[in-house]
């Protein structure tokens, strides 16, 4: 088998990338709808999607090890499949019990699919180039991200605007075009992704899955001797609170205005392609606000302004004024995520950045999970505008807690002043995946409660 170019590999990573979030887009303008059409409340679609959260949390560590001991194809396509399954449940889903199976279902999916292909790409165009600038490509894969996920969800209004096709519902036809385009994602990842399979087997597999909370408890203690990086850890605290606003009830407020909800779902698919595009502009804005004001001050500003953002989508009348709220909202979004896992990656050096990377992710998990259920409790009782209203506050209040990273001056203008963490001795952590890069937000909302592998 001849070995594959730099361009090859970049190329096919772009394929692979794309297609494995163009059915994400698909679900995003109508899986809350859904959910209500099938007669779920909001707080019971709260409780459905904490089930992703909180099975994402208790395997993201625990599956990374799979990748070693298996090999990444293998790994990905397992995740495919469970993926397809939960697509399928999806369609025929019509209680409460079946949609949580579909959120957990989605949480094993998530887990699996965390790392490998990034970790493929970067390896595979190593191992054609050792001096290979693999960082471009990966800025690549976030732009084909936004694409595809923006091209879905175009694709997905105008389905729904159809209407009904035979005994399919409105709402329910973006999901099962979705499964077909999930079928020809794992047909490309069978034919595209190519690699040498590691020898360790289960011997490996079953030192990692052992190693992995020993992994946790090493990156909680650097959390314990840094207050910078424990304050930013807790910023995506109420970050995976307050994006429930925006993930799970601007769907429901739409619809509120609009007085329909297949229409809210119809004009939500191109409003949420161009939120996707907003969202791309807003990341590409990341170094002109390092250079006006600093890393640490813009971040804690774009924190406030999201919140009023949310403020506009549950006070303002009418549906232009909504929309034009949320398309600001993912704007900033965009732009608050580069800033964000700067400063983390600022405080992390050697082999722990992985894990606290990996942390920083997963406590956004629960916190969303929660969010979930609380906003969606508060919708319920005090009406969505209110619910919305609390998590803009929530999202806001995390501002001060960029303080300490702008005082330690490992935040502002003079990127990388100050030593990171110190990595503790050698031999006191496992090693990362091999080749492995540090989990990128891809500029994209945390929770994953908006739609089945949402992109965290």
């Amino acid at each position: 088998m001849n070995a594959l170019t730099v361009r090859q590999v970049h190329v096919r990573y772009l394929v692979l990338h794309g297609l494995r979030w163009l059915p994400v887009g698909l679900l995003i303008p109508v899986i809350i709808l859904l959910m209500q059409e099938r007669g779920l409340t909001l707080t019971q679609i709260g409780l459905a999607a904490a089930a992703q959260g909180f099975v994402v949390l208790a395997l993201e560590l625990p599956t990374a090890g799979l990748a070693d001991a298996l090999g990444r194809k293998p790994v990905l396509v397992l995740a495919s499949l469970v993926n397809l399954a939960s697509g399928v449940l999806l369609v025929v889903a019509d209680s409460f019990a079946l949609l949580m199976a579909v959120w957990a279902l989605q949480g094993v999916y998530r887990a699996l699919d965390s790392g490998p292909l990034e970790s493929w790409y970067v390896d595979t165009t190593l191992a054609a180039d050792p001096d290979a600038e693999y960082e471009k490509g990966l800025g690549h894969g976030g732009t084909v991200l936004g694409v595809s996920i923006a091209a879905g969800a175009l694709l997905s209004g105008g389905l729904v605007a159809l209407g009904p096709l035979g005994p399919v519902s409105a709402l329910t036809s973006p999901v099962v075009v979705a499964i077909g385009l999930h079928l020809v994602a794992l047909v490309a990842l069978l034919a595209l992704l190519r690699e040498t399979r590691p020898a360790a087997g289960a011997v490996a597999l079953r030192a990692s899955v052992a190693q992995a909370p020993r992994m946790i408890g090493q990156a909680v203690g650097l959390l314990r001797r840094s207050r910078v990086l424990l304050a930013l850890v807790a910023v995506e605290l109420f970050w995976g609170f307050g994006m429930v606003t925006f993930e799970n009830l601007l769907p429901v407020r739409l619809a509120e205005v609009i007085g329909d909800a297949d229409r809210a779902a119809a004009v939500l698919g191109p409003v949420s392609t161009v939120a996707w595009l907003a969202s791309a502009g807003g990341a590409a804005l990341t170094p002109l606000l390092i250079r006006w004001i600093g890393a640490a001050p813009g971040a804690a500003l774009l924190r406030i302004v999201q919140g009023a953002t949310v403020v506009g989508m549950g006070l303002l009348a009418g549906p232009v004024g909504v929309l034009v709220a949320y398309v600001a909202c993912y704007a900033v979004h965009g732009a608050s995520n580069p800033l964000h896992m700067g400063l983390v990656h600022r405080q992390v050096d050697g082999p722990y950045r992985t894990s606290v990377v990996s942390l920083n992710s997963m406590v956004a998990m629960p916190a969303a999970a929660l969010g979930g259920i609380v906003l969606g409790a508060i919708a319920d009782r005090a009406g969505v505008s209110t619910a919305m209203l609390a998590g803009a506050v929530v999202l806001a209040v995390a501002a001060p807690l960029y303080l300490p990273a702008w005082r330690s001056g490992r935040g502002d203008r003079s990127v990388g002043s100050g030593p990171p963490v110190p990595a503790p001795p050698a031999g006191a952590v496992p090693a990362p995946r091999s080749g492995s890069v540090p989990p990128q937000r891809d500029g994209e909302p945390t929770a994953g409660a908006a739609a089945p592998g949402r992109p965290r």
